[in-house]
């Protein structure tokens, strides 16, 4: 079993916390990882594009001109896909992106994700994450104690809304429940500050 230092908002070491390396230091599987990110990115797209074949335009019930003898080509109607304002040749159509992932890929690449975390040495865990005010100006005093630069996460057991109403306002900062953890926002962030009783509640879902 490893150990990380446990920090407070101020970016002082207040104890140690033994962690579970069946989970923190998970070998890491990147096809899994690469499979579940892209079925969130693939499960946010609306899928109701659209475009009309040559049944659907309006007009075109007359064959233009008859079939032999103008010298032109022949043509059967005005609206198939090689006139301006026919149908579209294998368009799009509205469509459902999702796919399926089994379980135990879905827990392979989550605990890839927090195993890169660990392993890269961007994972902070503090005591608690409980501001005291839901000023802008409060978290970025606890970035700069916590000497954080880049994306980050934060990860808290419970809902801590001041910390929340604090990072609203900051693009690069994005504030989750442990049980909303996900591989996209992991991999997206350059660093994960979870609070203990997070850690605690990863590991014991993830078991």
């Amino acid at each position: 079993m490893s150990k990380i230092n446990v920090l407070n908002i101020k970016g002082e070491k207040v104890k140690d916390l033994t962690i579970n390396d069946n989970i923190w230091k998970f070998e890491q599987n990147a096809d899994c990882l690469k499979k579940m990110i892209r079925l969130q990115l693939d499960s946010m797209r609306q899928g109701t594009h659209k475009t009309k074949s040559r049944s659907e335009v309006s007009g075109g019930g007359k064959k233009p001109w008859k079939q032999k003898g103008t010298g032109r080509a022949r043509q059967g109607s005005i609206r198939a896909t090689q006139w301006r304002g026919g149908g579209i040749a294998h368009g799009v159509t509205p469509r459902d992106y999702t796919f399926k992932i089994n379980r135990k890929e879905r827990v392979i690449a989550l605990k890839s994700a927090l195993a890169d975390k660990f392993g890269t040495k961007k994972l902070i865990v503090v005591d608690n994450l409980n501001l005291e005010n839901l000023k802008t100006k409060e978290a970025l005093t606890v970035l700069n104690n916590l000497k954080l630069e880049g994306k980050v996460l934060f990860v808290t057991k419970e809902d801590c809304e001041n910390l929340y109403m604090a990072t609203r306002n900051l693009g690069y900062v994005c504030a989750i429940l442990a049980n909303e953890i996900n591989c996209y926002d992991l991999v997206n962030a350059n660093y994960l500050v979870c609070d203990e009783e997070a850690v605690k509640a990863i590991e014991e879902a993830l078991q």
